[in-house]
């Protein structure tokens, strides 16, 4: 269970597990966005997991920021994006193969870190990214007051 990068957007498996992960994001921008993943190497990696017929299992997705990142305290960090498992792969080392992908990728980069978030109500996932051995640094809940014109309740 190698995790292999992906280096095509006509690559069917990573939209498919992108389309999984953020199913309210409409398929066109999907594709935008693994374009202009591509065309950024540097900052951008995706990697993903095949069974042995092939077919597309698990999903990750990073980047390097240089902007401030919660919880961490160097730069550049590298972020995990995203973190997909098709539901029949899970318990299985996916998630901690696509892991250690993309820690290794950080690492060639020169970051020293890897962050990440998840919504506070994914129990799930926070769980996952605990046994994948991520530290929970913070939590916040964010606001935001509308001043411009034309809004309507």
């Amino acid at each position: 269970m190698k995790p292999e990068p992906l280096t095509s957007i006509a690559d069917a498996d990573w939209l498919s597990l992108r389309l999984e992960l953020w199913p309210d994001c409409p398929r066109e921008q999907h594709l935008e966005e693994m374009a202009s993943f591509l065309r950024e190497p540097n900052r951008f990696v995706q990697f993903i997991v095949r069974d042995p017929s092939g077919r597309g299992l698990g999903l990750a997705e990073a980047s390097i920021r240089t902007d401030y990142v919660n919880g961490t305290s160097s730069s550049p960090v590298a972020y995990l994006e995203g973190l997909y498992v098709a539901p029949e792969a899970r318990g299985k080392g996916v998630a901690r193969s696509l892991v250690q992908a993309v820690s290794e990728w950080a690492l060639a980069m020169g970051c020293t870190e890897l962050a990440s978030d998840t919504q506070p109500e994914n129990l799930v996932s926070q769980a996952v990214h605990t046994q994948l051995g991520f530290v929970e640094t913070e939590r916040a809940v964010f606001f935001n007051k509308w001043l411009g014109p034309g809004k309507v309740d």
